[in-house]
């Protein structure tokens, strides 16, 4: 696959290195908020990425100065959203129509998360209520200091349901700063987020923590397909489950993987001081 297969309307999608793709929200006019549409082709966009063999790291971040995104377009989700579903309809009826929407969207986040490839969030400006959502399904979350975050939903009469109360309490803060953010709507900044740890790194700039991203996820594309595919698969599954379960999953999933060529290749290129190529995965 190729950029060509990529073309998806507010997403730009490139390939800045070898083996590794950039996926830029691209709305910035309207602060990257999100259609209905547009989280169609997030999914689509992550569904294709994890199983594109030229890929093994993937940057997700935003187009323009003012934000990585500021969240759900309100004005679009009232005209064509969830709120226009069974209008007049009995209530269960109605809520049925609602719980098929939001499972589509929970979804298409969810493809993030999913994706066999790891994934680096990129944030700067705006940095609300769905841009949560997203970046709680990556798998490194670093920002420009310029950052604004908000878990925005009760500030539009609602209760996040895309992701972020759900994952949240995965990412390494604390319980006590979750309620305290998703509770208020208020704002947090870059510098608390890296104090909470929801973030690992802030820069001074949208370009340099773009240019830490690359330097990353070059990195990682580096090392065996294999090796970095099965760490990300073991961690989260090991974050989901009981200690001895991780152990058992590692155990089953390595008796098959460290039979690979990779492994002796990475072994003998430590020895010989060589750099090792990896086939594609």
């Amino acid at each position: 696959m190729g950029a060509s297969d990529y073309k998806f309307e507010h997403f730009n999608v490139t390939f800045p290195a070898e083996y590794v793709a950039q996926v830029q929200i691209d709305r910035p006019k309207k602060l990257n908020a999100f259609t209905p549409a547009m989280f169609t082709s997030l999914g689509a966009i992550f569904n294709k990425l994890s199983h594109d063999e030229n890929v093994r790291a993937i940057i997700l971040t935003g187009n323009g100065d003012r934000a990585f995104t500021a969240g759900l377009d309100v004005q679009a989700a009232s005209d064509s959203g969830f709120m226009t579903l069974g209008k007049g309809e009995d209530v269960a009826r109605r809520g049925v129509k609602i719980q098929r929407h939001i499972q589509e969207i929970q979804d298409t986040v969810t493809a993030v998360e999913k994706c066999e490839k790891p994934v680096i969030a990129v944030m700067h400006g705006y940095a609300y209520g769905l841009a949560i959502d997203m970046t709680t399904c990556c798998d490194v979350r670093i920002c420009a200091k310029d950052t604004t975050f908000s878990v925005r939903e009760v500030e539009i009469g609602i209760a996040a349901d895309v992701g972020t109360l759900s994952r949240l309490p995965y990412s390494g803060v604390s319980m006590s700063f979750i309620k305290d953010v998703a509770l208020t709507a208020r704002d947090w900044s870059a510098e608390e987020a890296l104090r909470v740890g929801f973030v690992s790194a802030v820069y001074d700039s949208k370009k340099e923590a773009l240019d830490r991203a690359l330097h990353l996820a070059k990195l990682i594309a580096t090392k065996s397909p294999v090796a970095v595919q099965g760490t990300k698969q073991v961690i989260n599954y090991s974050r989901d489950h009981q200690i001895v379960d991780g152990l058992e999953y590692i155990k089953v999933w390595n008796a098959s993987m460290v039979q690979t060529k990779d492994t002796e290749d990475a072994l003998l290129a430590g020895i010989k001081k060589k750099k090792p190529v990896f086939a594609k995965l």
